[in-house]
């Protein structure tokens, strides 16, 4: 019955994880918050949970950007040989976003460890909430032109060094990228799509400097059955909530989230007190 229950929760972390990677909330922060009152401890971010939920919502993305990503490899190659404004538009592209990666690929090898030692903890989670929630808020009406032809390397240093800042749990990833490009006169659908391609790259760098840490995990054999219903749960949730998101962006409700994230910070500190 123990390792029955223990299997849900790990169910629902992964569902939890799955549904609120693509949304601008922070999955990081939500998920130590569901790990606090679900009474699971899960060890930083190199743990094989991490990674297992991480590569699900990974996938998820392959999957829904599958056309795109094509185009881009395609294209960005053929860029070599025919220099045609489409062809430049894609490589150009994908320059951007490997420059985009550096930052947070830099700081997540320096510092990972040491945030998740002193920043992962339920209070910084709920101040962090409403930093997302004001950046939400402030770029809500924004309705830039940009697209993809028109970034620039500096659009690129920028939006990096948004997802860099994202590492801090509370902090989330789209939201801190989406808002990154939007502040800079880009366009929604450039903006959400840059934003889920970038996580491509950060999430497989990530994932490599897990492996050691996962093949030395004493636990993957006991613990086979919760990591893989966490994996299918992610899988699923991140799949819907992205499509689900994809639609929101789409319509311009970005102010939904940041209230969202007024109302559940605070609440997060004041039932942490409580608690404590």
């Amino acid at each position: 019955m123990e390792q029955l229950w223990l299997t849900i929760k790990f169910l629902l972390l992964g569902l939890f994880q799955g549904l609120t990677e693509p949304i601008p909330i922070s999955s990081s922060g939500h998920l130590l918050i569901a790990q606090y009152f679900l009474d699971v401890e899960i060890e930083g971010s190199n743990s094989t949970f991490a990674l297992l939920v991480n590569s699900a919502s990974l996938l998820a993305v392959l999957i829904i950007y599958r056309e795109d990503i094509k185009r881009l490899v395609i294209n960005g190659l053929k860029f070599f040989k025919e220099k045609t404004p489409e062809t430049r538009r894609d490589f150009m592209f994908v320059v951007y976003l490997v420059v985009a990666t550096i930052p947070a690929g830099i700081i997540g090898v320096l510092f990972q460890d040491t945030i998740d030692s002193y920043l992962s903890t339920v209070v910084t989670v709920g101040v962090t909430l409403v930093v997302t929630g004001l950046a939400l808020w402030l770029i809500r009406n924004m309705r830039g032109q940009r697209k993809d032809g028109n970034m620039t390397m500096k659009d690129a240093f920028i939006i990096g060094g948004a997802q860099a800042v994202a590492l801090i749990p509370g902090i989330s990833r789209s939201g801190a990228t989406i808002v990154a490009a939007m502040a800079r006169g880009i366009n929604q659908e450039t903006a959400l799509r840059f934003s889920f391609l970038l996580f491509i790259p950060i999430s497989l760098g990530g994932a490599v400097l897990s492996i050691t840490d996962i093949i030395n995990d004493d636990n993957l054999s006991t613990m086979a059955v919760p990591y893989i219903m966490a994996f299918v749960g992610s899988l699923v949730a991140s799949y819907f909530s992205l499509k689900w998101f994809m639609n929101i962006m789409a319509k311009g409700q970005l102010k939904y989230f940041a209230i969202y994230c007024f109302i559940v910070g605070p609440l997060v500190v004041l039932a942490w007190f409580l608690l404590n």
